[in-house]
């Protein structure tokens, strides 16, 4: 009889928080896609579902991902503190310590994490501020031009998301074994158990 299949807190903790950015980033990408190309200026079309729902999809989506990857960077700060460590070492000594698939992994998080932390401060911008509907901003009618125009705003926040989108690609690639392995596992924990056989 085969051994039941378990999984630590930790694991089963950091595949939910994956599961959780996936589907929020899912979310979040597919309609920032329908902005992109069905919703532009006053002529929006209604793709599958109106654009009042578009919008808080792409707002829930938004707003969930944000909460869960600041949760995902938290469990993995001790990782990305050793890593930077590193990394400012090996630049200072000019001796690289990192393979070269250690490298690409590092570059590509690093503009996950940048272009993620642009699109969502330009997102929390648009939430508060509002521009005429779009995205579901609050739309208060006004324009502070806090710190860049609302043009410059909706370009960052766009271009950030497109960046985000081709550079979570590579990540989820690099990633795949750990996925697949820890989404069987995870589904596979969760079913009833056989209970092991005494040996006497």
């Amino acid at each position: 009889m085969s051994r039941p299949v378990t999984m630590s807190r930790q694991t089963r903790v950091n595949f939910l928080v994956f599961a959780a950015v996936f589907a929020s980033a899912v979310t979040t990408a597919l309609s920032g896609i329908y902005f992109m190309f069905f919703a532009v200026g006053r002529g929006a079309l209604d793709v599958l579902i109106a654009r009042s729902d578009w919008e808080n999809l792409h707002l829930i989506g938004g707003l969930l991902m944000t909460v869960v990857a600041v949760v995902h960077f938290v469990i993995h700060w001790k990782w990305v503190r050793t890593t930077a460590r590193r990394v400012f070492r090996s630049i200072r000594t000019r001796q690289g310590s990192f393979s070269g698939g250690a490298k690409q992994n590092i570059v590509i998080d690093v503009v996950v994490a940048v272009s993620f932390l642009v699109a969502a401060l330009t997102g929390i911008y648009f939430l508060f501020v509002g521009d005429g509907g779009y995205q579901g901003g609050r739309n208060l009618g006004w324009d502070p031009g806090f710190l860049f125009s609302r043009t410059t705003w909706d370009l960052l926040h766009t271009w950030s998301g497109v960046i985000l989108i081709i550079a979570a690609v590579p990540h989820f690639y690099i990633h795949w074994g750990w996925i697949k392995k820890v989404t069987a596992r995870f589904f596979l924990s969760i079913l009833p158990q056989q209970p092991q056989p005494h040996v006497h």
